[in-house]
């Protein structure tokens, strides 16, 4: 099997950058990706196929089924009851990681309407890196007629960097695009 672009990017060029400019001692060290999650929240006042319909379209973003998201205690002031299903989540590890990573750098992002980089201070202080997007339409493969209502998502991209800077350094050469100060 063929692996995807973005992963013999990283292997011929990135890694080899990092190594040379962070003056890693051991291999290991280098920072890389370890997964892609993407989480969609769905107010619990919408009606019961409003869930479905999130579930549906991240299905149709990632190529993998998501797993549904429950509320674990009851909250009365939300009109939330506990085991109701509030959301949904995918992960995404390997090869699927890297293609999704490619399309969103390379096909959704551009998409994003005044679009003039992403922050590069959204990073948790661990290394990893996350973003919320308006809108699930911006992704090529969710057709406008069939979308109800517009859905935002969140996206966390989790890297085995120990500090903020080395993921930024690796985000950067991966094609991230960071909005310059």
């Amino acid at each position: 099997m063929k692996k995807p672009r973005l992963q013999q990017h990283y292997e011929e060029v990135v890694r080899p950058a990092l190594l040379e400019g962070r003056k890693y001692t051991n291999v290991h060290q280098i920072p890389r990706l370890e997964k892609i999650v993407l989480r969609m929240g769905v107010p619990s006042a919408l009606e019961k196929t409003a869930h479905d319909d999130a579930a549906r379209d991240l299905a149709t973003i990632t190529g993998r089924k998501p797993v549904t998201d429950r509320a674990r205690k009851s909250v009365a002031n939300f009109k939330l009851r506990e085991g109701q299903a509030i959301g949904c989540h995918v992960t995404l590890r390997r090869e699927v990681m890297y293609e999704f990573f490619d399309r969103l750098v390379a096909t959704a992002l551009p998409r994003i309407r005044d679009f003039r980089g992403l922050s590069p201070r959204a990073f948790d202080g661990r290394g990893n890196y996350s973003m919320g997007l308006d809108d699930q339409t911006i992704f090529p493969e969710i057709d406008l007629d069939k979308i109800k209502r517009h859905q935002g998502m969140d996206v966390t991209i989790v890297t085995s960097a120990p500090t903020d800077g080395e993921a930024l350094d690796l985000l950067k050469l991966m094609g991230f695009p960071f909005a310059e100060k």
